[in-house]
């Protein structure tokens, strides 16, 4: 081991591994995730909204002070706050299951068996690794099996999910794997095209790329109905 790295447990898979610093940097520089799971602390929601955002505006003043901001200037000195409420209540308020978004199922009274596809869902989320912005658009489809959705909850859906720290690869798995547990099938696909800003802005600097995942699952394993999803959605079917 290096002069002064340090290890840290982590748990992958269920198995206790260690990791130096050095390997924890280029986990997160490499976008690995440890678990379709957000990691979440057992005593995560004992402390109320309230409580959080006390302690989240203490540390974050902490932070812009030792950093060497004046926090007694006008334009300073409520960010403490804003940014403790911005973090409970928008943008990571997908951590909260209380938040979840009601799913309501009505009969497929239209006998529409064909493929339904709500593209272009934008969303925003924020890398667990940096904790700065993924900014992208899911699309999402699906089968009936004798029930359907109201489409305001695809994208409620996606929202909620997205409004945590976040992985690419899991946000996709979490949707879908929801979507199918909702609609009470198999036959679920989405693709997300996201760009990520501590690629863009950070490390590398490449403001051109993009990210995209996929899950295709049931019928969408089946190359053409994988195929007549990505027609719709204008992606080239060879990938």
């Amino acid at each position: 081991m290096k002069q002064k790295e340090t290890l840290s447990n982590i748990r992958l898979n269920g198995d206790k591994i260690e990791f130096s610093d050095s390997m924890i940097d280029e986990m997160g520089d490499s976008h690995i995730m440890t678990t379709v799971e957000t990691p979440m602390r057992a005593d995560a929601f004992l402390k109320s909204d309230e409580e959080k955002i006390a302690i989240i505006q203490e540390h974050f003043k902490a932070i812009m002070e030792t950093m060497g901001l004046d926090l007694t200037d006008d334009s300073l000195k409520g960010t403490p706050k804003r940014v403790a409420k911005m973090y409970i209540q928008e943008i990571f308020n997908g951590l909260n299951p209380a938040n979840k978004p009601m799913v309501a199922l009505f009969d497929n009274k239209y006998q529409y068996n064909e493929m339904l596809v709500e593209k272009n869902i934008s969303f925003y989320s924020n890398c667990e690794h940096h904790f700065v912005p993924i900014i992208g658009k899911a699309h999402v489809a699906y089968i009936s099996s004798g029930k359907v959705i109201g489409l305001s909850k695809l994208n409620r859906l996606v929202e909620y999910y997205a409004k945590r720290p976040q992985v690419q690869e899991r946000l996709t798995m979490q949707i879908a794997k929801e979507l199918q547990s909702a609609l009470e099938t198999e036959d679920v696909a989405i693709l997300i095209d996201a760009k990520h800003l501590c690629v863009a802005s950070r490390g590398v600097e490449d403001d051109t790329s993009s990210t995209i995942t996929a899950f295709y699952g049931g019928k969408f394993k089946q190359e053409a109905t994988k195929n007549e999803f990505l027609k719709y959605l204008d992606f080239n079917t060879t990938f």
